[in-house]
């Protein structure tokens, strides 16, 4: 017998035929926990998984056939190794297991099921359902909070059983960036009760890492070093150290903070600059309108960069949401009238019927007509200004500079300290989404399509319709018989102004 099995045979009696329990540290706070709503871990191999399968074991002893509970990932081979872990607990339980319903049965009648959730259209099928637990494994895969909030519905119990919702994740995923807004950036720390909207002390985060599941590390001594070889450092130090300023898989990896935002110019933009407008629809989920400023001069910025000219400054923006990737449901119209009112403010001395923007580059989505007036034509009717359809192309050919890849050429710039793309600090929504936006899994040229993009689709239709691509370099080549290499060496370091289309 080790010294830590003597320990616990003397706190609480000779320990027979023990199937679980949790290990100190997060695991033993997390099943303590009394809060509603609990997200659990944040890095991998924090024995996450491992502590929702047992806190619902010693759920069921407690209250017997009045627990019911529900396991979830957004597709169900994602749960194969939970279920052969579930095997070993509620197995040697002598629980029952049912193969084709994928559920439990413990002898007392606790019920457990393995069940699918792709969207909030598939919450749906569960409202009648009542559950006392429901466990989200790998939060971050979904999107928006719209699923899991709905789930939250389903708890409910007629014998007074305290219902609970319990989540894992780990950073990254589409839907890192509301996860992190609803329970990491409030307390990044963890283990802080916080208040919902009501006033209530109902949600918390409790973190894990895998330094904290020593069983995991005695059973396989060498799973750190594996998982410092599985991937980029970035990776693997968001998996270590469950670091959710970490955006593994980043589409935009020529991002930076520094180069591209900027407080605004303090004398305001040059009123010679050539202004234009560019959006993207939506209703359930966000819209998003961005409006941008061509430099027609070389201007260093309040952040030390300089914009070329040709540059685009995003200085304004409206952004349609009530959470994040949740739309506001507004109406054509209303966005429409939204759009006059914020442009008579951004304009100073505009005059009755003026229009101040070149164009205004929208989601050419917005022109179908099915039957009545297209949404671009009822927002033109409530006083938008006039609108023209963007260019929709995501991904070019080989060879063809288009769509994602226009951005990255602006982002870019002609050098460092040259970017041809700069935003105002004022426009949160674009600073919060467009670092966030990953390679789809299926198409790693492309955005993943789930995640919050709608700032990123505005982008790209503004960058678009101001086609800028970096020149390569242009060496010439020796001029035959000239000892002197004076003129040759001038020409290689000369500075190429950057092409503009």
């Amino acid at each position: 017998m080790d010294a830590q099995a003597r320990e616990r045979e003397a706190a609480h009696g000779p320990v027979k035929n023990i199937v679980w329990r949790p290990q100190s540290g997060p695991q033993h706070a997390f099943v303590e926990c009394p809060y509603f709503d609990v997200l659990f871990g944040g890095a991998r191999g924090g024995g996450k998984s491992d502590g929702c399968l047992g806190e619902f074991a010693l759920h069921a002893k407690q209250y017997g056939p009045a627990a019911r509970g529900v396991f979830m990932r957004r597709e169900m081979p994602q749960a194969d190794s939970l279920i052969d872990r579930s095997q070993e607990i509620f197995g040697r339980m002598g629980w029952t297991y049912q193969k084709v319903d994928r559920q439990w049965t413990s002898q007392r009648g606790s019920i457990l099921r393995f069940r699918p959730l792709e969207d909030d259209r598939d919450a749906e099928k569960y409202q009648g359902q009542d559950f006392t637990r429901v466990y989200l494994e790998e939060l971050t895969n979904w999107p928006s909070s719209l699923a899991p909030d709905k789930m939250k519905a389903t708890l409910r119990s007629a014998r007074g059983v305290p219902c609970r919702f319990r989540a894992t994740a780990n950073p990254g995923g589409s839907g890192h960036h509301w996860v992190k807004a609803r329970y990491i950036d409030p307390a990044p720390q963890g283990r802080v009760p916080l208040m919902d909207e009501s006033g209530r002390i109902e949600r918390v985060f409790i973190p894990a890492f895998v330094t904290d599941n020593l069983i995991l590390l005695k059973s396989d001594p060498h799973y750190i070093d594996r998982l410092k070889l599985s991937g980029s450092k970035e990776l693997v130090r968001a998996w270590l150290e469950g670091d959710w300023a970490v955006i593994q898989g980043a589409f935009f990896d020529n991002w930076s903070t520094a180069r591209h935002v900027t407080k605004p110019i303090s004398s305001g933009i040059p009123k010679h600059w050539m202004r234009f407008r560019a959006g993207d629809w939506g209703s359930a989920k966000p819209f998003s309108f961005g409006w941008y400023a061509v430099a027609s001069d070389d201007t260093q910025l309040p952040n030390g960069m300089w914009l070329p000219r040709g540059g685009l400054l995003r200085y304004q923006e409206w952004y349609g949401s009530s959470a994040p990737n949740v739309g506001l449901k507004m109406t054509a119209e209303a966005v429409g009238t939204g759009l006059k009112e914020r442009s008579v403010h951004d304009y100073d001395g505009l005059k009755a019927g003026e229009q101040p923007y070149s164009y205004t580059s929208i989601d050419p989505a917005t022109f179908a007509n099915d039957g009545g007036p297209s949404i671009a034509e009822r927002m033109m009717a409530s006083g938008s200004g006039a609108l023209q359809p963007a260019d929709n192309t995501r991904v070019g050919k080989l060879g063809h500079i288009v769509g994602w890849d226009l951005c990255r050429q602006r982002l870019d710039g002609e050098a460092e300290d040259r970017p041809m793309f700069a935003v105002y600090e004022t426009c949160p929504d674009f600073i919060r989404t467009i670092p966030l936006l990953q390679h789809d899994d299926t198409r790693a040229e492309d955005v993943d399509t789930d995640a919050e993009d709608h700032a990123g689709d505005e982008w790209r239709y503004a960058c678009a319709s101001r086609p800028w691509i970096k020149p390569s370099p242009t060496v010439m080549p020796p001029l035959s018989g000239l000892k002197d290499v004076t003129m040759n060496r001038m020409w290689k370091t000369a500075p190429r102004p950057g092409r503009r289309i």
